[in-house]
């Protein structure tokens, strides 16, 4: 059953044919779409959620074939026991199920960073549908990432992608001639990060939900779920595309950009990349040509209502706390929400520390974190990070509030080499 989730209602046999909205004039390619939400858990909902509307946007308004769409997701919301409707996903508040009919090529275990980047460059893969993108130079990519991240990092739910291996698989995909042109979408904090290095004439360009120095936000809470049920730019693009529909040609890559930058006031949406060829394509040369039907599932919503990503959990069992009746759940949950306080606080003092020993003062430190972040040095950020989450015993997804305090690592090797910092990481985390 790896690759479908739910049995297809009747609207979905009778939807309209694909070509009818995927029509490629002669030399034309095609348009392939990778999806992923790289988390888990009820607190989480809103990455699978957006993920899942996507989806329904690109199949039923846009006309994009599924055999070209790859869907990365865990798939542990619609049946969580959490959810007192089983079965559904829904991206708006009292909004329209968005789950029902995607085909989820990759969930659970196989969601990890190899798996995306195998999926991505077309390699042969053992996991899940086996489904790849097989593109040639003719095509177009897009792709939507919504997740945690933090400094040069996009969490998966049990691993992280790394800035140079999504480097590395795209420059050689670039040289390899696998695309035309590539949009890459991400919902994530610092999600910049990833792509400040980008370059313009790889025919990629990436529209980010955050700059580098930054957090991205939750929005709509349900207060029935208990959980935000989206992301405040992802909401945003899917409702200016939708505001739109059908007229995908009427809208480019650019003015979608700057439309969206101008909605979310959370956090500051950016791009990188080509900025001259891409960003003047129509919206549908990566999206589709579709005249479906204007079928929207998302809402208009107040941005008052959002909050920062990396808060969304502890947020998420303090409200479960000021609602539970049972003595014995609000013992645990007392004791969850000390324990993520606390480690923090170690968080915070532990790099503040690391910082403190190499820059030579406490000062020296704030004024670090003063400056805005580049990553230079994808291999050694990549190594100091695992040093950090291995000996400081932490994780993204476990503790996403720690991304608030990663960058000042991240800096630290503009100026120190890896092994340096890794030892000095190794020292204040085994010893606290």
């Amino acid at each position: 059953s790896s690759g479908i989730n739910a049995e297809y209602g009747d609207d979905w046999l009778t939807e309209y044919t694909a070509e009818e909205g995927n029509e490629r004039k002669a030399g034309e390619g095609k348009i392939w779409v990778v999806l992923v939400a790289g988390s888990s858990g009820w607190y989480n909902y809103r990455h699978q959620s957006d993920i899942c509307h996507i989806y329904q946007m690109l199949i039923r308004n846009h006309g994009i074939p599924r055999e070209n769409i790859v869907t990365m997701m865990y798939n542990d919301i619609a049946y969580n026991s959490d959810n007192p409707f089983p079965g559904t996903i829904i991206n708006a508040l009292h909004g329209s199920d968005v789950y029902e009919g995607v085909m989820i090529d990759y969930m659970g275990d196989d969601v990890t960073p190899q798996t995306f980047l195998d999926v991505l460059s077309g390699k042969y893969t053992e996991k899940g549908s086996r489904k790849t993108v097989k593109s040639t130079k003719d095509d177009v990519i897009f792709v939507n990432f919504a997740d945690h991240g933090g400094p040069g990092i996009l969490a998966f739910p049990h691993s992280e992608l790394y800035k140079g291996d999504l480097d590395r698989t795209l420059e050689m995909m670039s040289e390899g001639a696998r695309f035309k042109q590539m949009l890459i979408y991400v919902e994530a904090c610092y999600a910049g990060s990833m792509f400040t290095k980008l370059s313009a004439d790889m025919n990629i360009t990436a529209h980010t939900a955050s700059n580098s120095d930054e957090s991205s936000y939750a929005c709509v809470l349900d207060e029935d779920l208990n959980t935000y049920l989206g992301d405040c730019w992802s909401l945003n693009w899917m409702n200016n595309t939708e505001q739109i529909m059908p007229n995908l040609d009427s809208e480019t890559v650019m003015e979608q950009y700057d439309i969206v930058k101008k909605m979310t006031t959370t956090s500051h949406a950016s791009i990188y990349g080509d900025l001259t060829t891409i960003t003047n394509e129509p919206l549908s040369t990566f999206m589709g040509h579709g005249k479906g039907l204007k079928d929207a599932r998302a809402n208009e919503f107040q941005m008052e209502n959002s909050i920062q990503s990396q808060d969304v959990m502890i947020d998420w069992l303090r409200r479960k706390l000021r609602k539970t009746t049972d003595e014995g759940s609000a013992e645990e949950l007392k004791q969850q929400i000390k324990d993520h306080e606390n480690k923090e606080k170690f968080v915070m003092k532990t790099i503040d520390a690391v910082g403190a020993d190499l820059l030579g003062s406490p000062e020296a430190v704030n004024n670090l974190k003063k400056v805005s972040l580049a990553i230079r040095h994808p291999g050694c950020n990549e190594a100091v990070m695992k040093e950090f989450f291995a000996a400081c015993n932490c994780r993204i997804q476990d503790n996403p509030y720690i991304t608030k305090y990663l960058a000042t690592l991240s800096k630290l090797c503009n100026m120190f080499s890896a092994d340096i910092i890794v030892k000095t990481v190794g020292k204040y985390c085994y010893e606290q």
